[in-house]
């Protein structure tokens, strides 16, 4: 599995976290996003998993690559869902958008 694959699931999921009213709540309080900018968050969101499938395709090629994604998504979903959620919320944004700079990392010191 791709390092730079799991980044963008990981910031795509965070992208469309960050567009549900429920996460902006326990997150910003009163001081959430706009309807207008939760819509950003969700098209970014929609476009870093499409980029996500379309770098494991790349890599993997039709027969392994859905499969290499799903696997990405299962991973990023269970790290979001069971880790940072529920124990810090906080941290969501700055890791959301490091994950992608250190998949890119990782990818580029495991060549």
């Amino acid at each position: 599995m791709s390092w730079a694959m799991l980044g963008l699931c990981f910031s795509g999921f965070a992208a469309l976290c960050l567009a549900m009213e429920k996460h902006q709540l326990e997150l910003y309080g009163k001081d959430r996003a706009s309807p207008q900018r939760m819509r950003l968050w969700r098209a970014l969101g929609w476009t870093l998993l499409a980029a996500a499938f379309a770098l494991a395709v790349l890599a993997d090629g039709w027969n392994i690559g859905p499969v290499a994604w799903l696997g990405g998504l299962t991973v990023a979903g269970a790290l979001l869902g069971l880790g940072l959620l529920p124990y810090r919320p906080g941290a969501l944004v700055p890791v959301a958008w490091s994950a992608p700079v250190l998949g890119l990392l990782g990818w580029w010191l495991g060549r």
